[in-house]
């Protein structure tokens, strides 16, 4: 009993914790459709938080490859007062991104909807 009573309190918490962490993503991070992500790319720092064989296999063309995983010793490569356009496989790992560089001061930050899977803009691969 006392198992199932902790695998229900530890569900329950996995849910709350996910809630709070996808309205704190709503709040930080602006998610554009690709017509509004192709209107304000140029204009901004496109980066591909992809790793670099993803990368290497098709980007957006413009960006830049800054992997999720390097991102904390990269941050000097990214403006705090230009704005940040981001982008992944399917949008999980630019939420992530988002979500440090929010606390290291960028506040501009925007990523494409459902990720470079969707994407149907101009590629260039490696």
């Amino acid at each position: 009993m006392d198992t199932l009573i902790f695998l229900i309190v530890l569900t329950v918490a996995v849910i709350l914790y996910s809630v709070f962490m996808y309205f704190r993503q709503k709040k930080i991070l602006k998610t554009l459709t690709e017509e509004e992500f192709i209107a304000g790319y140029r204009k901004a720092q496109l980066i591909d938080v992809r790793e670099p064989n993803e990368f290497a296999g098709g980007h957006i063309l413009g960006a830049r490859n800054i992997p999720l995983t390097q991102l904390k010793t990269r941050l000097k490569e990214i403006r705090p007062d230009k704005p940040v356009y981001l982008y992944c496989q399917t949008g999980s790992r630019s939420g992530r991104a988002a979500q440090l560089l929010y606390k290291k001061g960028y506040r501009d930050l925007n990523h494409l909807q459902g990720g470079f899977k969707k994407w149907g803009g101009k590629v260039k691969a490696k």
